[in-house]
């Protein structure tokens, strides 16, 4: 078997330790004669997995008491709707920030329940950048603020945390949770889709504060109440069992690893060496601001975009694949989340000067 560096956007690569544990306990986890895949959500031996893979998360991000933690389904775009279903508590509007492809779905979705004032934007700069936060027209009385730290297509990113003051300040974290440490208490709600840097697809992780929830738009599904979920442990429907158990392991992996602040160094050296090596040739661009740079994703283009095709093909016969960027960016991208190597990314800059000689 021969393993490829996989630099999609996700779903992502998971860790190879991982991976092999989960081929371990396939067939019978922890003695228990089953696999966790048929296991009762409500039975011990997953209610053990769960508990403990709550608890490693509070430990990994410092999650206070007061926040709760959810283990819910239907990705960042079910979230687009339950944020402002469960966050409005009686007001009319909200404001959010526009950076992407992202952003304007959330926006869009919000504003079926809300009057939604986007704060701030870079459209016009065709999401390259983000606009400065004294250019930010935000409303004192909004139910919250939203923004997205990182923009996985157009790979521009917050390197900081807007000062919302006491308005709650709400985050789709689907592409940078657990990327290095952050401060919870800043946030009124995280959210993340798993499938980059937590675990397999299927799985949504919700941190709220408690004092927000129970106040729901009239009418919300009880499946769609934050409450609900806290108040039964995400326990409200059958959870993604396996999503759950396999992001428990990546969390263990995680802590191994020296936890959030090693995976920061880990991380942020991983992007300074591809952005050097894309800054160092005339043959490759990247066309976001450098101070709005994404750890996460990379995009770039080649000086001939008839280039585009061999570049691919050649890259994924040296075991280096889903390199091909957004159909409405173009060019490439290269999403180097947590379980990306650094060999990954020194192959992919090897294989790019190569590429080069031959093309340029």
């Amino acid at each position: 078997m021969s393993r490829c560096f996989n630099f999609s956007a996700g779903p992502a690569m998971l860790p190879v330790e991982v991976l092999e544990r989960a081929q371990q306990e396939m067939l019978d986890w922890n003695g228990s004669g089953m696999s966790v895949m048929e296991m009762s959500h409500r039975g011990k031996e997953f209610m053990s997995i769960a508990e403990k893979a709550e608890a490693d998360l509070r430990e990994l991000l410092g999650i206070p008491g007061d926040y709760a933690v959810l283990f819910l389904q239907g990705g960042a775009s079910a979230q687009f709707a339950m944020v402002p279903m469960n966050l409005l508590r009686g007001k009319t509007k909200a404001d959010y920030i526009n950076t992407g492809a992202w952003s304007k779905k959330a926006i869009a979705e919000a504003k079926h329940y809300c009057e939604v004032n986007v704060a701030a934007s870079s459209e016009a700069q065709n999401f390259t950048t983000i606009p400065p936060f004294e250019t930010w027209k935000l409303q004192k009385d909004a139910a919250y603020l939203h923004y997205t730290p990182n923009e996985t297509i157009g790979g521009v990113e917050f390197h900081w945390v807007p000062d919302a003051g006491d308005v709650p300040l709400v985050v789709d974290m689907s592409s940078t949770i657990l990327s290095r440490p952050i401060d919870v208490t800043k946030f009124a709600c995280i959210y993340a889709g798993a499938q980059k840097n937590i675990g397999p697809a299927g799985l949504t992780i919700v941190i709220v504060r408690k004092d927000l929830l129970g106040q729901t738009v009239k009418g919300t599904p009880t499946i769609l109440d934050y409450q609900q979920h806290a108040e039964n442990d995400s326990m409200l429907n059958t959870p993604p069992t396996y999503a759950w158990y396999l992001s428990g392991l990546v969390f263990e992996w995680l802590k191994a690893k020296g936890g959030l602040a090693g995976m920061a160094e880990i991380n942020k050296r991983k992007a300074q060496k591809l952005y050097a090596a894309i800054d160092q040739s005339s043959f490759y661009h990247n066309p976001v601001d450098p101070v709005c740079r994404s750890w996460m994703n990379v995009p770039f283009t080649l000086a001939n975009a008839e280039l585009d095709k061999p570049f691919l093909e050649q890259a994924a016969k040296r075991g280096l694949k889903t390199l091909k960027g957004h159909r409405s960016v173009g060019g490439m991208r290269a999403s180097i989340y947590n379980a990306m190597p650094e060999a990954g990314i020194d192959t992919l800059i090897e294989f790019m000067r190569e590429f080069e000689k031959e093309h340029a």
